[in-house]
């Protein structure tokens, strides 16, 4: 009797679903009279049908305004679970000591060097300025012990921030599948993943980026919301907002990019739909793609530059972070030994010199007393790069004939040859065909001879990069190259740190491969010579593009250098959706406070299988469609929800994922974490849609009950997986995992975690 029923029920609603998806062809007038909005689509679509769900949790025909009390719940909730022991441990953990060290910097005016942007570090200063801390705290390893200095206002502010990236992912799933249930899901996952929670309750750069990235994509999608009233006052609203969030991602970390071309190409497929609405003349569409070339380019240009116009305002300094930068950055730096001093302006034989390399961490070219050991080319004296300011850092500049003590000085010229002797030792610069230490393919580079004697391998030819014969060297500004005269190979700092017997200052080489690079110029520095007028190195600053253009030189060499070393913890992309491996915040020991960076694995291993899920469900969707398969209004409301609002967050992950696969630096897990918000948002929407479409399984009221207890079961099956492993972030003592009397024990399920 049951099944007939259903039967019955079915040729109802197949009847009724012909009658609904029959096509009818307005008129003109009334196509143009009454425009249909994807507002109002939903609004004349949302009637009761047969076999509709009634367990559906969503509010279809409110759908511009979200559920406040849900909204609120998961407000308190997102803070309740960051703030909670932010106090704790009452030590450095992990890149606090970076960061926090960074923020130091600021509160103090002192210059450093860092390979990201600067806004994330500027708005942990402030945080701590404006707590009571007052910058004294040297946050010199992980473990130090915080006692009276005031850490928690910076730790409470990038907690603060990651606070709002479940409230920013609820509104964003809400506005893109027109579904609380697929809001609160994916808010769910995100409150309730340790990972999330550990990564945003330090003082690191991670929740900031987080934060802006979310708050693009946010403004993002609801400007989308707004295209049927453009240029109102709440388009105008979210398309600076998103802007402004995109300069805060890119200022913060470089990998701001990927959002950026996110909403790039979003903006590239609106910008297509308007250009082929007929109904707008090419001055509206010309409207359109100035208003968001201002909103989105412009404006977040000016934003980014604004940052570092600040950065440089503040830090003013001499600091750690002077010998990343060129001679002329440095001399505007208060406390440098080139500040407001006056030199020579262009170099001339008999000058006393120092020589810089330009590439980081090149260091200065320097010499001493000790020779090369047995076996390491020549038994010479040593020759080398050294990263401070030294006395052995001295050079004199002769000619090759010793002739320099004609009344006026000659100057030292494009082309020129001369002999560079250390002031120190009277030892020439000296090279020959005998192997480097450790860059085998290159030279050795060695101190001979004594007071000025030596032989032809002690000439250089001098080289200004871009110059022709005859042009002079000018001091701090000229990039230039050192040819060795005898065996034609060029003067090269290779980075590498030589061995104790080295004092582990960097490798000097002669390179037998002539390309320009920074490792292979140098520039002047210092300059000493009485029989030369002087002039006030202010004279020479760079201006404001200079030293910005120079910045990013310097930072983007320096992610490049980021290299995975010997015996270093690092990981592989491949192993971050999977959980594989997490990242040590705390502690080794069973007596230390212990806090371990790994998400919730059932959070991760759900998004991981939802991805294969959405896939499956898009494909047996569109092939539905695409033969011709008669559905439910709601069907293809639903079809449009995953290829639509699920397509766009697809990209999201797939944009924060993918490049790591080809980049060349030292990755680690948390760089996953963008990807990982997209990926949650993802699941949200498809384990919505999946629940909400129980009724092709089952009529009611049984599709009502499965739809009802599987939002249940997921929503038990993540509390409780966080009442499990909650311990990893809010800390842990005594046994470790896999012993007895573990809080954590029987739950390393992956061989690979280290708690």
């Amino acid at each position: 009797m049951e099944k007939e029923e259903c039967i019955s029920q079915w040729h109802k609603t197949r009847d009724s679903s012909i009658v609904r998806n029959r096509k009818v062809f307005p008129s003109p007038e009334q196509t143009h009279q009454s425009p249909i909005t994807p507002e109002s689509k939903i609004k004349q679509d949302d009637t009761p049908c047969s076999n509709g769900s009634s367990g559906d949790f969503s509010a279809r025909g409110s759908a511009d305004s979200p559920n406040q009390l849900l909204l609120i719940v998961v407000t308190g909730l997102s803070f309740a679970t960051r703030l909670y022991k932010i106090t704790e441990p009452p030590h450095v953990c992990w890149d606090e000591t970076h960061f926090g060290k960074m923020g130091s910097y600021y509160i103090n005016r002192t210059f450093f060097f860092d390979v990201h942007p600067p806004l994330g570090k500027m708005l942990i200063a402030l945080a701590g300025y404006m707590t009571g801390y007052d910058g004294t705290f040297p946050f010199v390893k992980p473990g130090d012990k915080y006692e009276h200095h005031n850490y928690w206002g910076m730790r409470g502010f990038c907690a603060m921030l990651g606070s709002f990236l479940p409230i920013f992912a609820y509104l964003i799933v809400q506005e893109l599948s027109r579904s609380h249930t697929a809001a609160l899901i994916t808010a769910a996952l995100l409150i309730f993943d340790t990972g999330c929670i550990t990564i945003s309750q330090y003082i690191l750069l991670d929740p900031i980026l987080m934060f802006f990235i979310m708050a693009a994509v946010l403004g993002m999608v609801k400007f989308n919301q707004q295209s049927s009233r453009p240029f109102t006052a709440p388009w105008w609203l979210w398309l600076v907002l998103c802007g402004a969030a995109l300069a805060g991602a890119l200022g913060v970390k470089f990998v701001g990019l990927f959002v950026i071309l996110l909403v790039g190409l979003n903006t590239a497929g609106d910008l297509w739909r308007i250009l082929g609405d007929l109904s707008l003349s090419l001055v509206d569409v010309a409207k359109h793609f100035l208003a968001r070339v201002v909103g989105l380019i412009l404006l977040p240009l000016f934003l980014y530059v604004l940052v570092f116009a600040v950065h440089f305002a503040l830090l003013n300094k001499s600091g750690p972070g002077d010998g990343f930068f060129s001679s002329t950055f440095q001399s505007r730096l208060i406390g440098n030994n080139l500040y407001n001093v006056s030199m020579p302006e262009y170099l001339a034989y008999g000058s006393t010199i120092t020589v810089k390399n330009l590439r980081i961490a090149g260091g200065y070219l320097h010499s001493h007393w000790h020779l090369y050991p047995e076996g390491v080319g020549a038994k010479q004296q040593q020759v080398t790069a050294y990263l401070h300011k030294d006395y052995n850092n001295m050079w004199l500049v002769h000619k090759p004939d010793n002739d320099t003590q004609s009344q006026t000085p000659d100057l030292v010229r494009h082309g020129d040859i001369i002999r560079l002797e250390h002031k120190e030792t009277t030892r020439n610069l000296h090279s020959h065909l005998h192997q480097a230490p450790l860059t085998k393919k290159h030279f050795q580079v060695t101190g001979y001879g004594i007071n000025g004697t030596g032989d032809t391998n002690d000439l250089w030819q001098v080289e200004v990069c871009g110059g022709r014969r005859g042009d002079l060297v000018k001091v701090l500004r000229s990039k230039v190259r050192f040819l060795h005269k005898a065996t034609g190979c060029v003067l090269y700092s290779s980075g590498k740190t030589l061995p104790k017997w080295g004092w582990e200052q960097v490798e000097v080489t002669c390179s037998p491969y002539l390309k320009e690079t920074p490792s292979s110029q140098w520039n002047i520095e210092d300059h000493i010579n009485p029989r030369l007028p002087n002039i006030s190195l202010s004279l020479l600053k760079p201006n404001f593009l200079e030293i910005l253009l120079e910045s990013h030189i310097v930072m983007i060499r320096g992610n490049s250098g980021l290299k995975p070393k010997d015996n270093e913890m690092n990981s592989k992309p491949w192993h971050w959706p999977i959980n594989y491996q997490g990242l040590r915040f705390s502690g080794v020991n069973e007596t230390e406070y212990r806090v371990y960076l790994l998400g919730n694995p059932v959070v991760w291993w759900i998004n991981l299988a939802s991805l294969g899920l959405y896939l499956i469900m898009v494909a047996v969707s569109s092939i539905a469609i695409q033969r011709g398969i008669s559905l439910q209004q709601k069907r293809l409301e639903h079809s449009d929800i995953l290829t639509g609002g699920g397509g766009l967050l697809l990209l999201g992950w797939l944009l924060h994922y993918a490049p790591f696969y080809v980049m060349g630096r030292v990755l680690y897990y948390h760089h996953y974490f963008p990807a990982m918000l997209f990926s949650s948002m993802l699941t949200g929407v498809t384990l919505d849609t999946l629940l909400r479409n129980a009724d092709l399984l089952l009529c009611q009221p049984y599709s009502d009950w499965l739809q009802r207890g599987g939002q249940m079961v997921l929503l038990f099956t993540v509390l409780h997986s966080f009442y499990m492993f909650h311990p990893l972030s809010y800390g842990m003592t005594g046994p470790l995992a896999h012993e007895p009397g573990s809080a954590m024990a029987g739950l390393k399920w992956m061989d690979s975690w280290e708690f």
